[in-house]
């Protein structure tokens, strides 16, 4: 791939903190291996190398399947001629050049998304054909900008034959995990996702059991739906709007509930779902939870001003570096008694997003995770998922790992 050579690779990293066996296994480049699904998945967030490229674009998902990824998320939203794209919101305002585009200045207007009113330019009023002049910009500010305006935006059957493609070329299965973004929001547009993504997978061959496939929804409505029509594996996420000084979480609104909760008078908070009784009911119609990795293991202020964290460690800023985790919760535990798989999200290499516990090395959050018994998780940057599973591996089954490595279709006891 032409701009591999442009890319912050982190196999420096690697080498200092794997040694030269385990920088060879965390190189997934042109490597073929088997994926044993009692290993954790390594899942492509937004594509697995929107650290390094805009989101939600084939070569965001290309790269993301180089880098490592089992699985790469396309977020769905539909077009007003009904097609499914990939982008993170309806609101393409922060990750396409839209607003850039004379021909669509009439365009921007105000909607409600889930309650909350919003500016911008909405997928719904443009049709596929109009979407395909659009290119996909870098949302992160903080990441390199220098591809802005180059990638297509890609519909989810154009991801589907990417990943069978690339699954083909390596050798090894590749899965897509769509979410439906803003269910209830869509329905009321008469642009329902739910039939829209079965059709598609039908047509994939993969809407069975067994596909390379799990679908997931911060809501729950559409997920029963989904689930009285498909075997397709479903997965319930979990969300909140931020972590509190002490650790605990805070529901401030609209991030406090799903909103099929809210439309239909519903009392409760995302964390009950995650309460014995919650799992329960989320088993009855899913096969696993998405929580925001806090629930998991959550960090508190080391020095707390006015009821807010402040900057302990004198760098002049307010981040995660100034926080420090507290014990783990025993939400993955409990999800597995029920036999429910874990994937919590999103896991980023940048060090302010880091507690201070990683002293700024993004594998040790992922060692973490890995060692707390998570079955996967959702990463901007798949190559350093990659490589702290190895290294994880490594340590908790070293043989095991070695086969791995040396391309062999392997068991755990």
């Amino acid at each position: 791939m032409r701009f591999l050579n442009k890319l912050p690779m982190t196999m420096a990293l690697l080498a200092a903190c794997l040694g030269s066996a385990q920088t060879a296994m965390a190189e997934p480049h042109g490597r073929r291996h088997h994926h044993d699904q009692t290993t954790p998945l390594v899942i492509g967030h937004r594509g697995g190398a929107n650290g390094y490229l805009p989101e939600h674009t084939l070569e965001a998902y290309a790269l993301g399947i180089e880098l490592g990824a089992d699985y790469v998320e396309p977020d769905l939203v539909a077009t007003k001629d009904g097609h499914l794209i990939a982008r993170h919101e309806p609101n393409l305002i922060a990750t396409t050049n839209v607003g850039s585009l004379p021909q669509f200045a009439s365009r921007k207007r105000k909607a409600v998304v889930d309650g909350v009113e919003e500016e911008g330019f909405f997928a719904s009023d443009f049709t596929l054909a109009e979407i395909k002049q659009l290119r996909a910009v870098q949302s992160f500010g903080e990441r390199d900008q220098s591809f802005n305006g180059k990638y297509l935006i890609p519909t989810l059957p154009e991801v589907i034959e990417l990943v069978k493609r690339k699954s083909r070329e390596h050798g090894r299965q590749i899965g897509i995990y769509p979410e439906t973004k803003h269910p209830t929001y869509h329905q009321k547009l008469g642009l329902a996702l739910e039939d829209r993504l079965l059709q598609v997978l039908a047509q994939a061959g993969w809407n069975h059991r067994n596909a390379p496939v799990f679908i997931q929804s911060f809501e729950q409505a559409n997920l029963k739906y989904l689930r009285s029509r498909t075997s397709v594996r479903l997965v319930q996420l979990v969300d909140a709007n931020d972590v509190n000084a002490d650790g605990s979480l805070d529901f401030t609104p609209p991030y406090d509930r799903p909103y099929d909760w809210t439309v239909a008078g519903r009392a409760g908070l995302f964390r009950d779902l995650l309460t014995p009784q919650g799992l329960a009911e989320v088993r009855s119609y899913a096969d696993g939870i998405g929580p925001w990795k806090t629930y998991l293991i959550s960090s508190a202020c080391i020095t707390v001003r006015n009821g807010a964290c402040a900057d302990a460690n004198g760098d002049g800023v307010v981040d995660e570096r100034d926080r420090r985790l507290v014990p783990a919760t025993d939400i993955v535990a409990n999800a597995h008694k029920l036999g429910l798989v874990v994937h919590p999200y999103t896991f980023r290499n940048e060090q302010r997003r880091l507690a201070s516990n990683y002293q700024g090395n993004p594998v040790n959050e992922y060692l973490a995770f890995y060692e707390l018994g998570v079955d996967g998780l959702f990463s901007d940057f798949a190559d350093t998922a990659y490589a702290a599973r190895a290294m994880y591996l490594l340590k908790t089954d070293p043989d095991y790992a070695r086969c791995l490595v040396n391309e062999r279709r392997c068991q755990r006891d």
